[in-house]
């Protein structure tokens, strides 16, 4: 389910929430729009179209609703009692995504923050049993104290634990990070929108088996490798980090601070784009919205074309590198297909020209000949 407000990057077709949904292991049945002024503060979308979800979802035998939006803790509420299923909106399902795909302990101490933090306003009258008082004499939490204010307290425990060894695994990444600087090393970050070819276009890069597929959040961990550029007679750190997505919970961007930190402090940023994808430069709008709000912005970066493989004839670049205009600054582009390897040559060629201007005369200090994973 899809509201148009009229504001801008509506999916009117809900392809991005069909993607997430089957990504989440559900199966889309049906899709349903509508538009209006605003949000209506007990259903969201009104009690006619309230009725008319409910009758979509009887007709397609639907066992859960979803919507393209975030609810508040009352809309979903009342729409679940509406219509007499249960109702989810794109936050839940990113968070679902997530905690299926998180491998690393950092990673799973992520998705459990944020999980954490969404259920935690989702307490108030969100189920009956709620509503019943549960002290008393040698109850927990002394006489009188309603089941609710017991599970707030216990999730609001759970919350400090978990932000308390994240903040661990934090430290533990700057000591990481500080020491790969105390080596003089040139780090580059890969980001871009979810299901661009980033984890690919890593693993052509470094011969690297990083888990990737043509699905939305393929890999949530930052993973890190040495890249050698002959060009440049040294190797760099490039770090392959999680893709973002249009309406990315302001949850996950607090929770994955670490992981997006990698972006953060890298020399140069790799903006990997789908130039396949038609929606592209709202994508590429979101990206930047992104590592403006973990302090990415002023990163240098070389923009990233991906799967051109995968475009017409007539659609293809005369030429593999140019520049890009972005915001007024003009900064280097070049057009690659991390599958078929089209366009990889330029990239390495641009990439040595930014360390020899950033590191002139510097060689690798661990470099003793050419590495495996160079190219010949």
């Amino acid at each position: 389910m899809g509201v148009d407000f009229g504001l801008p990057n509506f999916d009117s077709g809900l392809h991005e929430l069909g993607l997430l949904a089957q990504t989440a292991g559900l199966k889309p049945v049906a899709r349903i729009t509508c538009k209006r002024k605003a949000p209506d503060a007990a259903l969201f979308v009104g009690s006619g179209k309230a009725d008319e979800i409910k009758w979509l979802a009887e007709q397609h035998g639907a066992q859960e609703i979803l919507f393209d939006q975030s609810l508040s803790p009352a809309q979903q509420r009342n729409l679940e009692r509406h219509t007499g299923l249960p109702v989810n909106d794109r936050t839940l399902l990113i968070l679902e995504i997530f905690a299926q795909r998180a491998r690393s302990h950092e990673g799973k101490l992520q998705v459990e923050l944020a999980r954490l933090q969404y259920v935690s306003t989702r307490l108030v009258r969100r189920w009956s049993h709620l509503e019943r008082q549960s002290g008393g004499i040698g109850m927990r939490g002394g006489p009188g104290e309603t089941q609710i204010e017991l599970d707030r307290r216990m999730i609001g425990e759970a919350i400090k634990r978990t932000r308390e060894r994240l903040e661990k695994v934090k430290r533990q990444r700057a000591t990481q990070r500080r020491q790969r600087q105390r080596r003089d090393s040139f780090m580059i970050s890969l980001v871009g929108y979810t299901n661009a070819g980033k984890s690919t276009l890593f693993n052509t890069l470094v011969k690297a088996r990083t888990y990737a597929a043509d699905q939305l959040f393929a890999t949530l961990d930052t993973t890190t490798r040495q890249l050698y550029l002959g060009e440049a007679s040294r190797s760099v750190s490039l770090s392959d980090t999680v893709g973002f997505i249009r309406d990315l919970p302001h949850g996950l961007i607090d929770a994955f601070q670490a992981t997006l930190q990698e972006a953060a402090d890298a020399d140069l940023l790799l903006h990997v784009v789908d130039a396949s994808n038609p929606g592209y430069p709202e994508q590429m709008d979101e990206v930047r919205r992104v590592l403006q709000e973990i302090g990415a912005s002023a990163v240098p970066q070389v923009v990233v074309f991906n799967k051109i493989d995968a475009l017409e004839m007539e659609r293809r670049p005369l030429q593999l590198s140019d520049r890009f205009e972005v915001d007024g600054v003009s900064i280097p582009r070049v057009f690659v297909s991390a599958r078929s390897g089209e366009g990889l040559p330029e990239l390495r060629a641009e990439l040595a020209a930014i360390v020899r201007q950033a590191m002139p005369g510097q060689i690798a200090p661990d470099y003793t000949g050419q590495p495996d994973d160079a190219n010949p």
